[in-house]
């Protein structure tokens, strides 16, 4: 396979590499050190490294970099990154910061062809995959921003824009690099990607990835409410997502997050929470309940707190484990693609 990006590349891929151009294996892990653990900001400053080498690689690979376009920070200090792209393509990046850590949401698409009607990400369709170095470039540039206070990124979630599923093989190189010790050491644990549902790629996550968090964006009880918010649905209904589920948590033995997002007078009922709660019963599973964010091109509108409360009271009265997220940059462009679309990039 090749990269363009310098940052796609893990360990064995750069054993390989130095083999195939006539240089010792050893290099591998000093040049991981440059990238990951000096994080340099050029091929130039591998001072250990020799002429030809470096040359090799300023021939062979980008050392991508992002270009800040713009950066909005909240009251509670949810700092988020619009970042430009090699091709000028943007994307956003979050930095959150809870009382456990540092965590970053990365994204993994040039938008998103899923078409949820509730999110400001698809507004556009897709433009592009993501090359694993770039989703990589998204960490490190935070990380470099919190260098400065001496801050560390301890958490990733993959759930920026795009279906992180329909990128798997970068997402899947993504995680192994800065899951590996030499480089950003950040624990399988501590990484959590949310998908839409696609259906067979969970199973792939699975046996892959068994370690990882992961996350299913569930948002409706039923197929026809499914459907009318997310499309992917009429793919992959509730009864295959269910059975997928269900084979991750017995597979993995780690439990399973249910993204659930609260819309007034469209998700929020006694009647759904109900229905939910059935949906899940049996399983070793969390609800997430997030209050949907105001996206002006969607019309929808976030539910009120009591019935948040209620939503929240009637799923575990019936057995179902579930919490209200916290809310993060309500005062920014929080919603997932807004500051994008905002920006002029659709």
């Amino acid at each position: 396979m090749e990269f363009k990006s310098i940052f796609s590349l893990n360990i064995e891929d750069w054993q390989n590499w130095l083999v195939a151009n006539n240089q010792p294996k050893f290099r591998a892990k000093q040049i991981f050190d440059w990238l990951y653990k000096k994080r340099v900001l050029s091929i130039d400053e591998m001072s250990n490294l020799p002429k030809d080498l470096k040359h090799l690689l300023s021939e062979t690979f980008d050392f991508t970099t992002l270009s800040e376009r713009k950066k909005q920070i909240a009251s509670d200090g949810t700092t988020k990154f619009l970042f430009e792209l090699a091709d000028g393509n943007l994307i956003e990046t979050v930095l959150m910061r809870h009382n456990y850590g540092y965590s970053v949401c990365v994204t993994t698409q040039v938008g998103c062809r899923i078409g949820c009607k509730f999110c400001a990400s698809t507004l556009s369709g897709l433009k592009r995959n993501l090359e694993a170095g770039e989703i990589v470039a998204q960490v490190l540039r935070v990380q470099q921003y919190l260098d400065e206070t001496e801050g560390r990124v301890s958490h990733i979630v993959v759930m920026g824009i795009g279906e992180p599923f329909e990128n798997y093989d970068n997402l899947t190189r993504f995680i192994n690099i800065i899951n590996d010790d030499k480089g950003l050491n950040i624990g399988a644990r501590h990484i959590t990607v949310s998908t839409s549902g696609i259906v067979p790629k969970i199973y792939d996550f699975a046996e892959h990835h068994p370690q990882v968090s992961f996350a299913i964006s569930l948002h409706a009880p039923t197929d026809e409410l499914r459907t009318q918010l997310m499309p992917i649905n009429r793919a992959y209904p509730l009864e295959k997502l269910m059975e997928a589920a269900k084979f991750y948590v017995n597979k993995t033995h780690r439990r399973i997050t249910f993204e659930y997002g609260l819309i007034k007078n469209v998700n929020d009922t006694v009647e759904c929470a109900t229905k939910l709660a059935d949906l899940l019963k049996g399983m070793n599973c969390h609800v997430n309940l997030i209050p949907v964010n105001y996206v002006p091109e969607r019309g929808f509108d976030r539910t009120p707190i009591e019935h948040i409360e209620q939503f929240e009271k009637t799923l575990k009265k019936r057995g179902i484990n579930a919490t209200v997220r916290r809310e993060l940059g309500s005062d920014i462009d929080a919603a997932c693609g807004q500051l994008r679309a905002k920006e002029g990039a659709l």
